[in-house]
């Protein structure tokens, strides 16, 4: 099993060990039943949650994530949130990167909204998606909400 890799070569666990806490990762990302699958055998939306997997097996106490859900198909966009909320749920703390404005609204603590490298508001989703927004936030959302 290629989670269990990092968990033998890094951490140092035994075979056994190691796979246990691979399946266990994969049955928290709802892919247990794949985990003999090579990569070409799975969807995107599972590669990703795969990849969920692999970080949460090593226990971290943050993961990040840059744009997990840019590359789906809109149908499997809902798969790989669905663990990111299961995450944010269970408290482990996530910097995500994302355009997906309606996550960002119901699972951050704070959101930070930047453009050209440039933070131009940052707060609660309350005050990023309200009426206090910066101007350009405000805009940002306007555009997308269409």
């Amino acid at each position: 099993m290629r989670i269990a890799v990092a968990l033998r070569k890094v951490i140092g666990l035994a075979n056994a060990q190691a796979e246990a806490i691979g399946f266990a990762a994969l049955d928290r990302v709802g892919l247990k039943d794949k985990a003999r699958a090579y990569p070409n055998e799975l969807s995107g939306g599972q590669q990703q949650r795969v990849a969920i997997a692999r970080a949460i097996a090593l226990e971290p106490k943050i993961i990040l994530f840059d744009e997990p859900t840019s590359a789906l198909d809109p149908e499997l966009v809902g798969s790989v949130l669905a663990v990111m909320r299961d995450l944010q749920a269970s408290g482990m703390t996530m910097v995500v990167v994302s355009h997906e404005m309606r996550f960002a609204r119901e699972a951050a603590h704070r959101v930070v909204f930047m453009e050209d490298g440039l933070v131009c508001d940052e707060g609660p989703p309350a005050k990023i998606f309200g009426p206090d927004a910066n101007p350009r936030a405000r805009k940002f959302l306007a555009g997308i909400a269409r």
